[in-house]
Order: C-alpha cells, then sequence, then structure tokens
C-alpha cells in the first residue's frame, strides 16, 4: 500500500481483503471509469463484479449471509474503491446505509426478508430523506403517509429528491411524515421500506421513478426522483414495525454514511495526488521536470499532509463506531474534514496539469467535476460545523 493512507493495527485478514479490493480497482475500474463517466454509463461489469467479491454484503452478518466486517474495513474498501471511481463508490454506500438501518432497526422479519438478499447483490438498497424544496431541513418533509380508518394500510403522496441508485434499486428507505399526534415533528415521522421494480417509470403501482437527474459529475450512477401517487403499503413495512421512529432511525444510518462519505473523499484524494505528483514527474519545463520547481514541489507536499490527515481522521471516526461509541462529533469532523481536502487536493492537481488539466483526456478532469458532490452529500459543510459546534459545547459547557 502507499505510504500515504496507513492504518496501523490491521489484521492479516484485513490487508488481504483490501489488497484484493486494490487489485480489482487497478484491473477493473481505473482502465474503464473515464471512458463510462463520459458516456454516463451505468458500470454493470464493476458491479456484478463486486457482487462476486461479497462487497455488496461486506457488513451485513454471516448468520445473514455477509462477511461481518467491521464499518473500518468497510470504509477502507470505499475509500480504495473511490480512488477508483467515486461513482462507484455511491452505489455500495447507499446500498451499505439501508442494509445498516435494517440490522440496527428492522424486526427480525424484515432482517431475514432482505438482509440475505442484500448481502448477495440481489435486492439493492436506496434511502431518501430528501425532497424538491427542502435542502437539509429534514423537519420540514411534505411527503405524507395515512393511515387507513381500519386495517393495517397506510397511503403516501409526496415527491422525494436526490436519490443514490433511484432507478438501480428495488428496496428503497423512505422517510415520510405520519401525524400520529407526538408533541415533536421529529416523532411525527416514519421510515418505509418501499420495494420497486429496478428501472425508470411506474416502477410499483402508485410509485414513479421519472429518469435520471442530469448532474456535472458523479455520473454513471443513477441520480433520480421518487413519485408518491396514492401508493399503498402496510404496517409489516414499516421499519422495526412501529411508526415514529423514523428520524431517529435515519440520523443513525446517516452517521455511518458520513464516515463512508469521507472515506470516498479519502480515495478521491489520493487518486488526484497520485496523478499529479506522477505527472510533475513527466513534464518538463524550462529545462527541468516541473517536480524539480519549488511551487510545484510545495503543492505536493500540501496535497500529501492533507490526503493523510483526512484519513486518519475517518479512521478514527470508524474505530469509534466500531466500538459502540458516539461518534457524531467525530464523523461530522471526518466527513467536513476530507470533503474540504478533498476539493483542494484535486484543484491543486489539476492545477500542476496545467492547460492539460482541462482537457477530457486527462483524468483529473473527471475528478475536479466529482470533487464537489462530497461538499455536499450527507449534509453540507454547514451542517457539519453545526453539529461540531454544538457536541464541542456539550463537552465543553460551563460549569456553574
Amino acid at each position: 500500500m502507499s505510504r500515504l493512507q496507513t492504518t496501523d493495527g490491521l489484521t492479516d485478514d484485513q490487508k488481504e481483503l483490501l489488497k484484493l479490493v486494490k487489485e480489482f480497482v487497478d484491473e477493473q475500474i481505473i482502465p474503464v471509469a473515464t471512458e463510462l463517466e463520459h458516456r454516463d454509463e451505468y458500470p454493470q461489469a464493476i458491479v456484478d463484479g463486486m457482487k462476486e467479491m461479497g462487497i455488496f454484503g461486506l457488513m451485513i452478518p454471516e448468520e445473514y449471509g455477509g462477511l461481518g466486517e467491521s464499518l473500518l474495513t468497510y470504509a477502507l474498501c470505499v475509500e480504495e474503491i473511490a480512488r477508483g471511481w467515486m461513482s462507484v463508490s455511491g452505489i455500495i454506500n447507499t446500498h451499505f446505509i439501508v442494509a445498516y438501518m435494517l440490522l440496527q432497526h428492522g424486526t427480525e422479519e424484515q432482517k431475514q426478508r432482505y438482509l440475505p438478499r442484500m448481502a448477495t447483490g440481489e435486492v439493492r438498497g436506496a434511502f431518501s430523506m430528501s425532497e424538491p424544496a427542502l435542502g437539509s431541513d429534514v423537519s420540514a418533509i411534505k411527503t405524507k403517509a395515512v393511515k387507513d380508518e381500519h386495517g393495517d394500510g397506510w397511503t403516501i403522496n409526496g415527491q422525494k429528491m436526490w436519490l443514490t441508485n433511484g432507478g438501480s434499486s428495488n428496496l428503497v428507505a423512505v422517510l415520510v411524515r405520519t401525524e400520529t399526534g407526538a408533541d415533536s415533528v421529529y416523532k411525527n415521522m416514519t421510515t418505509f421500506l418501499v420495494e420497486k421494480e429496478s428501472g425508470f417509470g411506474e416502477t410499483a403501482p402508485g410509485l414513479t421513478v421519472p429518469g435520471k437527474i442530469e448532474k456535472m459529475g458523479y455520473k454513471g450512477v443513477d441520480t433520480t426522483e421518487l413519485v408518491f401517487e396514492d401508493y399503498r403499503t402496510t404496517d409489516a413495512q414499516i421499519l422495526g414495525g412501529v411508526p415514529g421512529k423514523g428520524f431517529y432511525q435515519m440520523m443513525d444510518g446517516v452517521e455511518v454514511g458520513r464516515v463512508n462519505v469521507a472515506a470516498r473523499a479519502c480515495g478521491l484524494s489520493m487518486r488526484a495526488f497520485e496523478l499529479g505528483i506522477r505527472y510533475s514527474q513527466q513534464r518538463e519545463t524550462f529545462g527541468k521536470k516541473i517536480a524539480e520547481h519549488q511551487g510545484i514541489l510545495f503543492r505536493l507536499a500540501d496535497m500529501a499532509v492533507k490526503v493523510e490527515a483526512s484519513h486518519q481522521m475517518m479512521v478514527k471516526a470508524a474505530r469509534l463506531k466500531d466500538a459502540g461509541k458516539r461518534n457524531d462529533l467525530e464523523a461530522g469532523m471526518a466527513k467536513y474534514l476530507a470533503a474540504e481536502n478533498c476539493a483542494d487536493v484535486v484543484e491543486q492537481s489539476f492545477r500542476i496539469h496545467g492547460g492539460y488539466g482541462y482537457s477530457k483526456e486527462y483524468e483529473i478532469e473527471r475528478l475536479y467535476r466529482e470533487a464537489p458532490m462530497l461538499l455536499i452529500g450527507e449534509g453540507t459543510a454547514e451542517i457539519q460545523k453545526m453539529i461540531i459546534g454544538r457536541r464541542l459545547l456539550e463537552d465543553y459547557a460551563l460549569k456553574r
């Protein structure tokens, strides 16, 4: 492995798994990523390869057919996959969050129904909180589930936004409003497990996936809306079986999701650094390699420091969660630091490439369009700062 992004204390099994993932990335992802990304083509062959490796069931316990690995192992795999192509890491990240939510909050019947098939990749997960006019204000969701006066049925109406894997998934964890009479808006939210067909159009009665949202980057993976028009479901599809717990279930999922977004930023940063330091030793100006110019050397040093710092913060956040400890502060720090550093490292690599960085023939052009998504995914920098600041005030409150 590279000297940067080293992780102390890994077992031989973890090292072997990461070696296999790195080989897969180098041989199966990097050679085709830019071509597929420019065509906005779903990487089916890569996804099939990840299924064979067991990546979709990496953190699902062995009793449900998964590999039963830790969050740290998963995050390190995500970091490596994102080094190859950030969109591929998005395909498994949303799937992982749904599997995690099922494992932590689902009924035993729900676990038995979904987790074994999620481990093989037969069932592919997506989750949905945001709406067109919502942004980060989850409390303002309007999509609503109304319970039948008699029986166990519910009817859902509304529009959700920014679903990663919205088309390719066949199981979506959806946060909706359910007016159950609680005294808090957050206790009037429920997560439903919505089954649908993969694809676009009407994917279940009363459920439509209009099509892919066109984006500047993060291509290949499908990002969609989800429209409910009198969609019918039942109590059995409420995550955990009890309404009113959806907000807290989603926040738990997002917390581990932030560790994985940090891991994706670390992987993208590492690839940008690799491209920059390689190009700087090939390109000549004024009679010498540009790496020998002090200005470029300073850039490389700054990039390397940020790559390493982000990685270590991400590892700390993952290990805290694996130890069963609260990690919202560290997850927020890791996501904020890694995403901001990633944007800077990618830009510095872009600058090292000079005019060629602006050419679609060079890989850095793709990375330059991918990095901004990490600044807003799983909560913007401002949201992370709010989380960090509030937690710091808890820990450093004045004693009276």
